[in-house]
């Protein structure tokens, strides 16, 4: 087996977003994030992300706003690099390469042209303890420039950049570490350091968590782990110091923050709750509550009108100062995966397990959730060692009308508790809605469950530790007036009192495939009989998947040692191979299929076809660890011009989750190529965030002005304005440092805006050219009217009179009202 190259393994989206505090513009409209080895800019008022900030090879440790220039952001990364951006153009300014992985970064409006930054100390133990270093940074016009002065401020700190903050006006820094407080003076350049019991008589937990330096007074807000605010006062020196206590928090304190002018003090912790306490008032707060997950940084916009809220869901909240929610940024929630990688059929967002007791639908091309469905419908309470009820399993159907979900608690005890639930789609309400539940499905835990692909008839199989699987069917409900769909058990299988593992369905949905320990069992779907049993040496069957298309006669299994192909027309064993497959999928638009092998501690990627043994693509450690799920997502635009030996990405992509809980997925060069050129069409106006009704304006306006442009264009043609003169480009685009004096351009100036004469000449040209044609044509009509006028005499003879002859007023009149379109009279006279 060969290994390919020309793809890459690449991260599509899904980094989180709360790994690091975001910060907010200095006007409240842009809030900026870590995201991964990328920086994100939010709109604030619509949540879309407007900008991604690219060029970090490392994860992005911190982001800060540049004192000088409020449009401007600094990054620092593991990667050991700090860059300047400018966040609204979303453009790279310059790179300050420094060579040391950088963990937080802090900066001072008092201190200009130097950033603080935590980093490694130079110790034995080098993964423990940190130093805080001053880093000046060189104003040099080059854009990527070395910055290597440094000098130590405080050491022996810790890497959590909420342990650190710059004090009043940057006269000081306080940085906290188990229980100790220190607090640097830059004047003085000398460090005071206060400690605390670990225990009080009350049994209260002193270490601290968090620290916040008052923006205008000098006062240092410390959090501790038992949940107790200390407002510090008179630290300046070490024996007079001063500390009251708040107490809200039932639990350790995880962030703190000030409002810009020292009014308020922000804090919050796993209760989800923001807790706003009036620092004129002693023991007056404000909350916020029922925000998400735990608390884990708070930010506040310059301006004070904004704060935001970071949570372990890896969600943002951003609220207004009246603590009213205003935007929710919710990233792809990582946390225990229980349910299997699915791909939403209606909407191709991926779906997943999200908060406790949710399933998220999160959309893989523009990388932001659609949603959360409640799935156990009941209040999750953050108290660990609580046992609560779990989303285990899920499934859609063909169209994705309905989904299966199984939700279990007391996994680790006999008191086990699960039900079966099923959703039925609501085309009005756009959501899925719960139609049936059965509290007693099985005996025992459901292990698997899939639907059937035929289009027919709504079939769902599940199998149990009980020994049985259960075919249940959609029917409609006779006992109720609405004819309400309902679902009920249609048949119960078992093999021999073995356990089944695992179940599938052939692609047209007329067998059904059960795995029983070692025996592969298949089954009629039309009349539920056994029509054959497949074995394989010893060993349980972890995975079974059938064959797509001209591929659909073969059925693939997989045990802890080897990977089987049976033939199911003559069944019996195609070919085999050893391989410990961890995972096996099969693209449901090809005949491909994907198996990952785990070997010394890497996986492998190998994608086949079920009717040869040899691979159409190998790739080894395509990540570190073990995979977790994969799934296939349909393309929305086939790849056409892709290589040969990349075929099996034309029209699906395959996205994969690892241990880390990183969301990884294929890339080729094509598809780079076209992402790439994609991106330079998209040029959007930067001031307004690109949402799709932002879109569907846009282009509305472009067709108003594509009109207004061909009418301009058509009066233009009438009448051309004088043309700018070459003196006109000249005087607006030279520099006016180096321009004549004003006398001497004026003159020049005026005559560039005089009509040339040979302008006017032929206007008037043109002019005697029209009335001459307009006498003409007077001439002949008059000619002719005498004519027509010598006929009418001519036949009267001497009964009557010749009519009086006509003015030449009376004729130009008479010639008008003829030239006149009445045909109106005709059409109103029809109707």
């Amino acid at each position: 087996m060969v290994e390919e190259s020309g793809t890459r393994v690449v991260r599509c989206g899904g980094n989180k977003i709360n790994f690091r505090a975001p910060i907010i513009s200095k006007d409240s409209r842009f809030l900026i994030c870590a995201s991964g080895d990328l920086v994100k800019v939010f709109s604030t008022s619509t949540e879309e992300c407007v900008h991604v900030l690219e060029g970090h090879t490392g994860q992005v440790t911190g982001v800060v706003l540049n004192p000088a220039n409020h449009l401007q952001v600094y990054s620092c990364s593991a990667d050991g690099t700090i860059r300047l951006w400018d966040f609204i153009d979303g453009i790279l300014i310059k790179t300050f390469v420094f060579g040391f992985p950088i963990f937080s970064v802090y900066v001072s409006e008092k201190h200009v042209g130097v950033i603080f930054v935590t980093i490694h100390m130079e110790t034995e133990k080098r993964g423990e303890n940190f130093q805080l270093v001053a880093l000046h940074l060189p104003k040099v016009p080059e854009q990527e420039v070395e910055a290597r002065e440094m000098s130590a401020v405080l050491c022996n700190i810790s890497s959590n950049p909420g342990s650190t903050a710059m004090g009043r006006g940057g006269e000081y820094v306080a940085t906290v570490v188990g229980l100790q407080l220190s607090v640097y003076f830059f004047r003085k350049q000398k460090t005071y350091r206060f400690s605390l019991k670990a225990t009080d008589k009350k049994g209260a937990k002193n270490a601290f968590t968090c620290v916040a330096c008052h923006p205008k007074d000098d006062c240092i807000a410390t959090g501790h782990e038992d949940g107790k605010i200390r407002l510090w006062r008179n630290f300046n020196q070490k024996k007079e110091y001063t500390y009251s206590t708040q107490h809200w928090h039932h639990d350790a304190v995880s962030a703190l923050c000030f409002t810009p002018e020292g009014m308020h003090l922000l804090s919050g912790g796993v209760e989800s709750v923001l807790v706003q306490w009036h620092c004129d008032e002693v023991n007056k707060k404000d909350f916020l509550p029922r925000l998400g997950g735990a608390i884990s940084h708070i930010c506040v916009s310059p301006d004070g009108q904004m704060y935001s809220t970071s949570h372990s869901d890896n969600k943002i909240n951003i609220i207004h100062c009246s603590l009213k929610l205003s935007a929710v940024i919710q990233g792809l929630v990582k946390g225990n995966i229980w349910t299997d990688l699915m791909i939403d059929p209606r909407t191709r967002a991926l779906v997943m397990n999200g908060r406790p007791g949710h399933l998220q639908f999160y959309s893989l091309q523009q990388d932001k959730q659609l949603y959360s469905l409640d799935i156990v419908q009941q209040e999750y309470i953050n108290q660990e060692g609580l046992d609560q009820f779990e989303v285990m399993k899920a499934a859609f159907s063909v169209g994705g009308t309905w989904l299966a979900t199984v939700e279990e608690r007391g996994r680790n005890t006999s008191d086990l508790e699960f039900s079966l639930k099923l959703w039925g789609y609501n085309e009005k309400a756009q959501s899925f809605e719960l139609n049936t539940t059965i509290t007693t499905a099985h005996q025992d835990r459901i292990t698997y469950m899939c639907f059937s692909p035929s289009t027919e008839t709504t079939m769902l199989v599940t199998t149990a530790w009980d020994n049985q699987f259960k075919v249940w069917l959609l029917g409609p409900d006779s006992d109720t007036q609405k004819e309400q769909a309902s679902w009920s058990c249609d048949y119960v299988g078992s093999y021999h009192g073995l356990q089944p593992t695992n179940c599938c369905f052939s692609s047209d949905g007329s067998l059904l495939a059960v795995s029983f320990k070692e025996v592969v069992t298949i089954w009629s779907s039309d009349t539920w009989g056994l029509l054959t049993t497949l074995c394989q040496p010893p060993g349980p069957i972890r995975e079974l998947c059938f064959g797509r298309l001209s591929c659909s006669k073969y059925l693939l299994g997989t045990t802890a040692k080897n990977l089987f192909c049976w033939n199911l027309l003559t069944c019996s064993l195609e070919w085999s191979t050893p391989m410990d497959v961890c995972l096996l999928q099969s693209d449901p638009l090809s005949e491909n299929v994907v198996a990952f092998s785990l070997h010394s501690g890497n996986t492998d990627l190998f994608v086949f076809r079920p009717s040869e043994p040899r691979p159409l693509f190998t790739q080894k450690a395509v990540c570190g660890g073990k995979v977790q799920r994969c799934v296939f997502a349909p393309r929305e635009v086939p790849l056409d011009s892709c290589d040969e030996r990349f075929q099996w990405l034309n029209r699906s992509r395959l996205y994969f989750l690892t241990e880390l809980m990183e969301l990884l997925t294929f890339s080729t060069k094509a598809e780079d190529e076209r992402i790439l050129n994609s991106r330079k069409q998209l040029l959007v106006d930067d001031s307004v965030a690109v949402t799709p009704f932002y879109l569907l304006l846009g282009k509305h306006r472009q067709q108003q002005e594509e009109k207004q442009s061909s009418v301009v264009t058509q009066v233009a043609d009438r009448a051309q304005p004088p043309q700018a003169s070459v003196a006109i480009k000249e005087l607006l685009h030279t520099p006016a440092h180096v321009l004549p004096a004003a006398s001497f351009l004026c003159s020049m100036f005026v005559n560039s805006l005089l009509i040339s004469n040979t302008g006017s000449r032929e206007g008037k040209e043109a002019s005697e050219q029209d009335e001459e044609s307009e006498k003409e044509e007077d001439d002949s009509e008059e000619e002719m009217e005498t004519h027509d006028s010598q006929q009418e005499v001519r036949t009267q003879g001497s009964v009557e009179e010749a009519p009086p002859p006509l003015s030449k007023a009376e004729e130009k009149e008479l010639r008008r009202v003829r030239k006149t379109d009445f045909s109106w009279v005709t059409s109103l006279a029809s109707s």
